[in-house]
């Protein structure tokens, strides 16, 4: 017998089929390792502080799990827990968080049901010679400026490590 939450969800995916289908064709690599996700990190918080932003950044590994956390002095702490989450949603679902945001404002509300994903740009996943190895995500500021900042720290792993550059806004 199927399950109630087991039935739920699969009529969630099924009046969602894009959010199921739309994520980056990257493989997953090996995990970013510690100094790494601090370099990532660095950057970012390089980027918001030369732009006066209080931000909080978080780094973490394919399956989400934080590899680094690093925040600007008196950035709001309801930040911490939202770059954490910006992050893990990247990479898990192997797409930017702005293909969420985009699809709710599309008219597409199921994708708020999807477990584990937050729809708020912020996030994106952090590639090392073409493979998805972990995600950034930032919080503190509106939503386009998270997102500079977190694209500035893995276009640092891009640059450096020879990956492409995470696909902007793909589709969920």
């Amino acid at each position: 017998m199927i399950s109630i939450r087991a039935r739920s969800l699969a009529v969630l995916l099924a009046a969602a089929p894009a959010a199921a289908s739309g994520q980056m064709p990257n493989a997953y690599g090996p995990n970013v390792n510690a100094e790494t996700a601090r370099k990532v990190a660095a950057a970012a918080i390089a980027e918001a502080k030369k732009n006066g932003w209080t931000m909080a950044v978080a780094v973490v590994d394919t399956s989400g799990t934080l590899v680094h956390f690093e925040r600007v002095d008196n950035t709001q702490t309801g930040s911490i827990r939202v770059a954490q989450e910006k992050a893990r949603t990247a990479a898990q679902f192997k797409r930017p968080t702005k293909a969420f945001e985009d699809a709710i404002a599309g008219g597409r509300q199921a994708v708020l049901g999807i477990p584990g994903a937050t729809p708020v740009e912020g996030g994106v996943p952090l590639l090392d010679a073409g493979k998805i190895v972990g995600a950034v995500g930032v919080s503190g500021g509106m939503g386009q400026q998270d997102a500079q900042c977190a694209k500035t720290g893995a276009d640092l792993l891009a640059g450096s490590a020879g990956g492409a550059t995470p696909v902007p806004g793909a589709k969920p």
